[in-house]
């Protein structure tokens, strides 16, 4: 997959977003590296570009843009 955006969440939304997103056939891994901007306790849902259709549902999940992945 490659990656596009992504959002950090704090561990105690993972599950509810993993199964938000799974019900919704969203494509997306979870990931804690350190080229991302994450706080302590954070993870990062990451996402490959994808039809604005799709996007929406997770743009209304998380309530926000995503950032960009770094290349």
């Amino acid at each position: 997959m490659e990656k596009s955006f992504y959002y950090p969440v704090p561990w105690s939304e993972v599950g509810y977003l993993r199964e938000a997103l799974t019900s919704l056939v969203i494509p997306f891994v979870i990931e804690q590296v350190d080229c991302l901007d994450l706080a302590a306790g954070q993870v990062a849902f990451v996402f490959p570009d994808m039809h604005v259709r799709l996007y929406r549902h997770v743009y209304e999940l998380f309530g926000t843009a995503g950032r960009r992945y770094p290349s």
